[in-house]
């Protein structure tokens, strides 16, 4: 079907402004001008409800433009976004639930979504909720918080650690999107089929490589640490502690 922006506007549900806000980022091809019409189709449409559908994963505006950028790739941008929403765990406990499970003030769920540690889910009705990885996630803050750490100082931590990750993850997806969602410098389109399997086969790869690196980082400098201190036994301790726990990579 042929549309006018306003015809758009109200089968999509979304603005004037948004739509066009997609076409100057490259997430919306541009429409096809007949005089001083604009006119869109169905694949205008499906782009947005695909947007709609990434964002309703959770997926950031920086990661769906990064995704859908320059030229128009239904296939492709299909094929990818069921791969990961198979690495996505379903959406279930609202913040409400979230707090009394983990026994927490309702409050702190904020602060804790805030700092990095958790990420809320916008569901298409726009509520928000959290995950069952969501619940570890914060299961395994509490931890550090019953060790004595303050929440405060945790928090803070973690939303230092969560600007450095988001810059880290925003060039990684760059490079999947030049080197292997589309044929190197060329710009040629990969098959969908094949972009969807990889990117199942290389994330695994790289959520172990970073959990494997930040681990070997943190015990040698803390190995390091006891021994400049001259802590001879807990620097045995902790020795044979960190040869215990090991991360067992998944390759």
């Amino acid at each position: 079907m042929r549309y006018q922006l306003a015809e758009l506007v109200a089968v999509s549900g979304f603005s004037v402004d948004t739509i066009r806000y997609y076409q100057s980022i490259g997430s919306l091809h541009p429409p096809i001008h007949e005089g001083r019409l604009a006119i869109y189709d169905d694949s205008h449409l499906d782009r947005l409800r695909l947007i709609r559908s990434m964002s309703a994963k959770g997926l950031p505006l920086k990661v769906i433009s990064t995704l859908l950028a320059k030229g128009e790739h239904p296939q492709s941008d299909r094929a990818l976004l069921l791969a990961i929403e198979k690495e996505t765990t379903a959406s279930c406990y609202t913040a409400a639930e979230l707090a009394k499970m983990l026994g927490v003030p309702r409050t702190l769920i904020g602060l804790v979504e805030r700092s990095g540690l958790l990420e809320a889910l916008r569901q298409e009705d726009g509520s928000i909720r959290y995950s069952e990885a969501e619940v570890q996630t914060a299961r395994g803050a509490l931890k550090f918080v019953k060790r004595g750490i303050p929440i405060r100082k945790l928090l803070g931590l973690a939303l230092r650690h969560d600007r450095a990750v988001r810059k880290s993850v925003d060039d990684a997806i760059d490079l999947f999107n030049d080197y292997v969602r589309k044929s190197g410098r060329r710009q040629v389109d990969a098959d969908p089929e094949q972009v969807a399997e990889a990117f199942r086969e290389l994330l695994p790869v790289v959520t172990a490589l970073v959990a494997h690196h930040f681990q070997r980082v943190l015990v040698a400098r803390a190995l390091r640490r006891l021994k400049r201190g001259k802590e001879h036994r807990a620097l045995e301790i902790a020795s044979r502690a960190a040869s215990d726990l090991r991360l067992r990579l998944r390759w």
